[in-house]
């Protein structure tokens, strides 16, 4: 179904779908939304609202696989951006979407299998080889409560134990009382209700393992190598109070080994899901990181809760700076 520009299709992957959902038209540029654990969009329409159709938001679901490898999900995003013709664009990975988004960024490199691929070797899942697709662009990367290896994989490791332990009875409980909280505080937002009603709804015994199976990826997983040799615009973006990926060890990684390190925020009253505790906040440092140019943005710059606001930015990365003003215009 396609309205207004915003159209959500399903793109099979071997024997598994990923979703993409695509609101706004291709003359805007693209922020590509690679979620977290939860795999779904369900907890980011507030941030997209936040946007105010500023750019062209496109945003992923994942199927609830117990087989792929960092590797399959990117084939299977990358497949799709291909077949909407999203062949450049920012990415914004969330917690366990930056795994993904590392390895696009080595894809783009040349680093590997994915776009040029024409055998399935080396990407450890066994699949069979699929067409050769035209390789994506990232104008930068954007990791939201997201990070290069895990600073502590044993904290990883204990949270699927966990997961892995828990009932979903307990946990739909829990969720429970998450959501009623949620809906107060977003009461004035019918959409934002709506997906965190979605998101508790989606919790299913099978959802469940395919989160531990993503915690498992995590834990294998050292993009360090990749973020070694990532010379464009990487940022940062984090909730103060975040327990789940301790920000100061992500920072400190990145300051050490990434050459495109340009800068973070920390966001006061935010946990680790930033782009759903502080849509506003979030949205409006995205923007302001998208249309930076490098130039502007030392490496050794990071902000709180101060930032850059992005009407104030001149020029925009590769894109015409107008597509930011025109679109914004009549936004809050």
């Amino acid at each position: 179904m396609i309205l207004a520009g915003d159209f959500e299709v399903s793109v099979p992957f071997m024997d598994e779908t990923v979703q993409i959902r695509i609101h706004g038209d291709a003359s805007k540029p693209a922020l590509i939304y690679l979620p977290g654990l939860h795999g779904d969009w369900t907890l980011v329409p507030g941030f997209r609202l936040a946007l105010g159709g500023r750019v062209r938001f496109v945003e992923f679901t994942y199927p609830r696989t117990l087989a792929w490898s960092l590797e399959a999900y990117a084939d299977a995003i990358e497949q799709s951006l291909s077949q909407h013709g999203i062949t450049r664009g920012w990415l914004l990975g969330e917690s366990f979407g930056s795994q993904v988004a590392w390895t696009l960024v080595r894809r783009e490199r040349g680093g590997g299998s994915g776009t040029m691929e024409d055998t399935g070797r080396g990407r450890g899942d066994g699949f069979p080889p699929r067409p050769l697709l035209p390789a994506f662009q990232a104008d930068g990367l954007i990791l939201a409560g997201g990070f290069v290896k895990h600073p502590f994989k044993w904290g990883v490791q204990l949270a699927g134990t966990f997961a892995r332990g828990v009932s979903l009875t307990w946990l739909t409980r829990l969720l429970f009382v998450y959501a009623k909280a949620s809906r107060w505080r977003f009461r004035n937002s019918p959409e934002v209700v709506a997906g965190i009603e979605a998101f508790v709804s989606r919790r299913t015994e099978l959802d469940k393992l395919a989160a531990v199976h993503r915690l498992r990826l995590i834990a294998a997983n050292d993009p360090r190598p990749i973020a070694r040799q990532t010379t464009m615009p990487v940022h940062h973006l984090a909730g103060l109070w975040d327990p789940v990926v301790p920000w100061p060890w992500v920072r400190s990684g990145l300051r050490r080994e990434c050459p495109g390190w340009r800068g973070g925020r920390l966001v006061l009253f935010a946990d680790h899901n930033v782009l759903g505790t502080a849509p506003r906040d979030a949205a409006e440092q995205v923007l302001a990181w998208m249309c930076a140019k490098s130039s502007d943005f030392p490496k050794s710059r990071e902000t709180s809760e101060g930032g850059e606001n992005a009407d104030a930015v001149l020029e925009c990365r590769g894109y015409s700076p107008t597509a930011f003003v025109e679109a914004g215009a009549g936004t809050s």
